[in-house]
């Protein structure tokens, strides 16, 4: 049975927490070590159980032509070649007969690494030294002796129970041999790939798709004897054998990594799990990535609905990076959706900077009246941040919101170097918003009797010609923005 995420809809599951009963998804465990297969639970806090790609994997059925593409990969190209053509070309001799078993025998390594390299998850084919290197060749002999094994099974329940035992005991045989043949070159144990018990409970455990296996695997057999029938039919002996020989070995190249396909996909199943591996593989410094994690939480914790938590998390993670923007933006969205206007009192200066920096000038009304709410007689007590919200309040069209912030600036802030330009600010929003220029040319003759020495002064000649004229307020603006 396949899971999906439980926060995550149609979203395949990867971990599995048997202690809550909670299926994630990788964006749910960006911390999850998927190549040791360990993980917390985020919920619990108890181990999980690692499901690999199974959830995810395409079913067998749906990529037939797949298995036909797989063996014309130049690696299986070159292990079917050499295994097929060399021993044509060496004499009929002792030497040569060697040499031809050994060949044979690097060609059945090298199909039965491909069940294992595919339910490693691995979707092309293993490299050539498989078949001629290394370890692994005792499997040959380990096929055989269950072949004999099964024969002797066969023999004993004839007699045991006579003809129908012995029939019935070979119909199970036959039925069981591609699970006999991934048990084997999963655990390579000959008693684990006879044992009736471990046949029937793999069978069991894939279910129907099993026999849907066994169908095609009968169907490639069967199409790979036509297509050798077909070539000692209409080609010369000398060409007819090794091109048989090569279909022959194209399609047993086929069937197995079918069988290891299988595996793969059914891995929940029988035990194990193990990731697609050749694709990219995660970067493992996004895996440790704090802040992932501290995301996956508090996506989790926003969908069971506890707040409180995803609150504490991101003040926490405020506490750890003040000037983290991502953070102070997610709070702010947290509590003015639950209309927590005490807490939004209590980190106004951060979120404040947090909107002046975005020119959110309805974001910072709206936030001013909840302020408000809580103190009827709030007043923001930086200088650069109230020119930098007035500022974007002007932007936003929420002229009196700024006119009441810029309020007795030269009296609450009398030495501030922002004095300037949150006056001019003031005559411009009277005079180009409001047509009030009598109070604007008030605020610029404020400026140029008390800040001689700011950067407006050269132009407040202008903006007063501007003022007189009854014309908008126009010249060089000045950056109200401030470094935070």
């Amino acid at each position: 049975m396949k899971n999906d995420c439980h926060y995550h809809p149609a979203v395949p599951a990867k971990w599995h927490c048997s202690h809550c009963q909670t299926y994630y998804c990788q964006r749910c465990m960006p911390d999850g070590d998927t190549k040791k297969q360990r993980g917390i639970c985020p919920g619990c806090d108890h181990p999980l159980r690692y499901l690999g790609a199974a959830t995810e994997v395409v079913p067998f059925w749906n990529r037939l032509s797949a298995f036909f593409r797989y063996p014309l990969h130049l690696d299986p190209l070159l292990v079917i070649g050499i295994c097929t053509l060399v021993p044509l070309l060496i004499s009929a001799s002792l030497i040569g007969l060697i040499v031809s078993l050994l060949l044979f025998v690097a060609l059945l390594k090298y199909t039965y690494a491909v069940i294992r390299h595919t339910a490693e998850g691995h979707m092309t084919p293993p490299p050539l030294a498989t078949a001629f290197s290394g370890s692994g060749f005792n499997i040959v002999l380990l096929q055989l002796l269950v072949f004999v094994a099964m024969g002797g099974l066969v023999f004993a329940a004839g007699l045991i129970g006579g003809p129908l035992l012995a029939l019935l005991m070979l119909a199970f045989v036959l039925l069981a041999l591609p699970a006999s043949i991934m048990i084997l070159a999963m655990e390579h144990s000959v008693g684990a790939a006879i044992n009736p018990m471990n046949l029937a409970s793999l069978m069991a455990r894939i279910g129907w798709p099993y026999f849907l296996m066994y169908g095609y695997l009968i169907l490639l057999s069967l199409a790979s004897g036509a297509a050798q029938e077909f070539a000692f039919q209409h080609f010369t002996p000398w060409l007819a054998q090794p091109f048989s020989g090569f279909l022959n070995s194209t399609f047993t190249l086929m069937l197995f990594h079918l069988l290891g396909y299988v595996v793969f996909q059914f891995q929940e199943e029988l035990g194990f799990a193990s990731d697609l591996q050749d694709g990219d593989a995660p970067v493992a410094m996004a895996q440790r990535d704090r802040s992932k994690r501290l995301d996956a939480d508090l996506d989790i914790h926003l969908k069971d609905g506890n707040y409180d938590k995803v609150q504490a998390l991101l003040v926490a993670a405020l506490k750890h990076e003040p000037a983290n923007s991502e953070r102070t933006g997610q709070l702010y969205a947290l509590l003015t959706a639950r209309n927590n206007n005490e807490e939004l009192y209590r980190y106004h200066p951060r979120i404040l900077t947090w909107l002046a920096e975005r020119r959110n000038g309805a974001g910072i009304a709206d936030l001013l009246s909840r302020l408000a709410a809580v103190d009827p007689r709030f007043r923001l007590d930086d200088d650069g941040l109230i020119l930098a919200c007035g500022s974007a309040l002007d932007q936003a069209g929420e002229f009196k919101a700024a006119l009441k912030l810029l309020r007795d600036f030269h009296k609450r802030f009398p030495d501030s170097e922002h004095l300037a330009g949150a006056y001019i600010l003031a005559a411009q929003i009277l005079a180009n918003r409001l047509q009030q220029w009598d109070k604007a040319t008030a605020f610029l003759n404020f400026v140029n009797q008390h800040c001689p020495g700011s950067p407006q002064h050269p132009h407040l000649a202008d903006y007063l010609q501007q003022a007189k004229n009854r014309e908008p307020l126009k010249g060089p603006r000045a950056n109200f923005m401030t470094d935070s």
